[in-house]
């Protein structure tokens, strides 16, 4: 059996390589992203695994759709992720609160790098993949998307500005999560099943509060910090004053063609009913 000493042993050297490595200072932006290509490589060969072992009809999809269906389990994972570290900094920890002394817009850790470094690791991966493939896992809109997610994460990893409001546009990573149990009931041909209609209100609900409500409140916030908004430096001004108003824009045009979609589906479903 294996020692208490020997235990207490491990913990020790995984604390020091977590500290002295992963999360110090002159290697952070490194291994974070790294981090973030690594999770992306396991997270899409796990979900081919998964499917592969528990999903009988996972055989019979084109070779497009199994990429596809890998690349949305990745997403997945990383909404997860993203979605729980960007709900601890903005609203549990005390990182961006207004309580401490100095600017919000400068703040940043260890940890709030870690993260964005992380996301940037799975949106150059997406990014590559959806370029590799185009247009099968996503248009132009999908590349403008991810191209301003990338450079905005990565400036903010390697200056440390604004990595609030970063966190806060993060947290529109929920929604990832019904848009892809969409896709897949849709694939699996449960396009007219009771589990599609009720994902499609949540997705509806989702993204309504975390893509358009939340930054309804990202752009007062920026109104009301603007003073510090202006000490970051001319091209990290420019990113936070522009940047959420293209996405913002974007979500406003997917959201109403969500709106489209769920009235069409819930139509239906009421003339079946009759």
């Amino acid at each position: 059996m294996v020692s208490m000493m020997e235990v207490k042993s491990y913990r020790f050297q995984a604390e020091v390589l977590v500290k002295e490595y992963l999360l110090a200072d002159g290697f952070i932006t490194y291994t974070s992203v790294l981090c973030g290509l690594l999770m992306c490589k396991m997270a899409y060969d796990m979900t081919h695994l998964v499917s592969s072992l528990y999903y009988k009809k996972y055989a019979s999809l084109t070779k497009l759709q199994k990429i596809e269906w890998n690349n949305r389990g990745m997403s997945s994972i990383h909404a997860v992720f993203i979605t729980i570290m960007s709900l601890y900094l903005v609203f549990v920890s005390d990182l961006f609160s207004d309580r401490l002394f100095g600017p919000v817009t400068i703040r940043s850790s260890n940890l709030s790098t870690f993260g964005l470094g992380v996301s940037t690791g799975y949106f150059l991966t997406d990014l590559a993949m959806i370029l590799w493939l185009y247009p099968s896992l996503g248009g132009m809109e999908y590349v403008l998307h991810h191209l301003l997610s990338s450079v905005a994460l990565a400036y903010s990893m390697l200056s440390g500005e604004g990595q609030l409001y970063i966190y806060m546009t993060l947290l529109c990573e929920t929604t990832t999560l019904g848009v892809n149990l969409r896709w897949y009931l849709d694939t699996a041909g449960l396009k007219r099943s009771k589990a599609y209609v009720l994902n499609g209100v949540a997705m509806f609900v989702a993204w309504l509060v975390a893509r358009i409500l939340l930054f309804i409140y990202l752009f007062y916030h920026i109104y009301k910090h603007h003073d510090q908004i202006r000490m970051l430096h001319p091209f990290g001004y420019f990113l936070s004053l522009t940047i959420p108003v293209i996405l913002f824009a974007m979500n406003l045009a997917w959201f109403m063609k969500i709106l489209r979609g769920l009235k069409k589906t819930l139509t239906k479903k009421q003339a079946k009913q009759q």
